[in-house]
């Protein structure tokens, strides 16, 4: 297979395709992941494809929660698209190129959609927040223009906002190597590769993220606050563990995927504190070699867990409406 490096570092051409290395020092074994990632891509599709066509086949469920439901659903099947159909092409058929334009677009939603996903658990935690504390005034404010506006903000705010991004990894000059140690293109995982400047890419990356992933989990953390203390105050067990049971699912996935999406992002930090070298491992390198194990045991074990409280949830707020 012939890697597509039109350069030398003294040749001035640049690269056209990217080659991806899915968890270095696995590559004899990286394929029996696929035996979980399959069916679990499947499985994904199958469970989001049904909800959607409950919510849009089932009269009682045209109501703004589960609208906001659907529109999560829409993004986890978004991302599921992006980044498993290539993965599982690496690991059946070892097809590692990617082109240029296809890794920055796969840079973009990423980096997008994920964004996007956080905005939507902040919009059902301020549902939720207006559903336990103002239950009078719900109907009024949680309105299907509410639902409108919602999906304005969640894509315009996120789309502004991380655009730049691939923008500042494609005017890059890539002479070097063309080598992506990771399933992705992650950004700071390819603008490594660059032989140019990449401070800006990396405060740009710093200063995005943290700006709108943490202020939506602080603003979610800050909704629970006062529905905890709405649930505290009343005075029948009953309806406080109604309360307590309609959020309790919502609750427990967001925190689940805040947990997943740290973990990744105190990786990313890790590299970016690190030397500007093209030969630096990428993010999923920064452990040492010798924990490529435990990565791939974490990454099964996330997976399935992710899953299964999406299920769960999901079933919870169709089991209320029904």
């Amino acid at each position: 297979m012939s890697i597509m490096v039109l350069s030398l570092n003294n040749s001035g051409t640049q690269v056209t395709e990217f080659l991806m290395v899915c968890f270095p020092g696995m590559q004899d074994t990286q394929h029996w992941l696929s035996i979980l990632l399959a069916p679990l891509l499947i499985l994904a599709l199958g469970a989001n494809a049904v909800l959607l066509f409950a919510i849009w086949h089932e009269v009682s469920l045209h109501g703004p929660m589960y609208y906001l439901l659907a529109i999560l659903s829409v993004l986890d099947v978004i991302l599921c698209l992006t980044v498993i159909p290539k993965v599982l092409l690496i690991f059946w058929f070892n097809m590692k190129l990617i082109s240029f334009a296809g890794c920055f677009l796969q840079m973009f939603i990423m980096n997008t959609f994920l964004p996007m996903e956080s905005s939507t658990f902040l919009v059902m935690a301020y549902d939720r927040y207006v559903a336990i504390c103002h239950p009078l005034r719900y109907p009024s404010i949680v309105t299907e223009q509410f639902v409108i506006n919602a999906a304005f903000f969640i894509i315009f705010r996120n789309l502004l906002a991380t655009l730049p991004t691939p923008v500042l990894a494609a005017r890059l000059n890539y002479c070097a190597s063309n080598v992506v140690e990771n399933c992705i293109c992650a950004n700071i995982s390819v603008v490594k590769l660059s032989c140019g400047n990449i401070h800006l890419n990396k405060i740009y990356q710093f200063v995005s993220v943290w700006c709108l992933l943490g202020s939506d989990l602080m603003l979610i953390l800050l909704s629970y606050c006062f529905i905890l203390r709405a649930v505290m105050r009343l005075q029948s067990r009953g309806a406080s563990t109604k309360a307590l049971s309609t959020c309790g699912s919502h609750l427990i996935l967001i925190l689940f995927f805040y947990t997943l999406l740290l973990r990744y992002l105190f990786f990313s930090m890790s590299c970016i504190t690190s030397s500007h070298q093209p030969s630096t491992p990428s993010f999923m390198e920064c452990e040492p070699r010798k924990s490529s194990k435990g990565l791939s045991s974490y990454l099964k074990t996330s997976t399935e867990s992710y899953h299964s409280k999406t299920r769960d949830y999901r079933s919870d707020f169709i089991g209320d409406s029904i």
